[in-house]
């Protein structure tokens, strides 16, 4: 942060260094909006599975119960956000987990909270 910024309170700690170490409004927001993908059941559950594999739409509707316009739109804002990646073999689109550190970071702090084991 580049500007000062004078609490209305001190409480003789060390709050320069946390004034200096807040995370800029744009990061947050770019953090918030990745975690909002997940905040869908439905979102949440495709990103775990694409984790995990690589799948066409049709198989990810047969595994999620859902219909392929509904996995589609999900689909478009997980790729929107980075999360997963997709290519087109044939007439068939194919999506998996995108190799970033964020989407990798994700899918562990994911199964350490659900207590799910990763396929073998």
């Amino acid at each position: 942060m580049s500007e000062h910024i004078e609490l209305p309170h001190q409480h003789g700690k060390d709050e320069e260094k946390i004034i200096n170490s807040l995370p800029s409004e744009e990061r947050v927001h770019m953090v918030s909006t990745i975690l909002k993908q997940l905040g869908d059941p439905s979102r949440l559950r495709i990103f775990w599975l694409l984790c995990h594999c690589e799948e066409c739409v049709i198989n990810i509707a047969a595994l999620t119960d859902m219909t392929s316009p509904a996995v589609s739109h999900h689909l478009r804002l997980l790729k929107a956000s980075g999360l997963i990646v997709s290519r087109r073999e044939g007439k068939e689109m194919y999506y998996k987990a995108a190799d970033t550190d964020v989407a990798q970071s994700l899918h562990k702090i994911i199964e350490s909270i659900a207590d799910i084991t990763c396929p073998e």
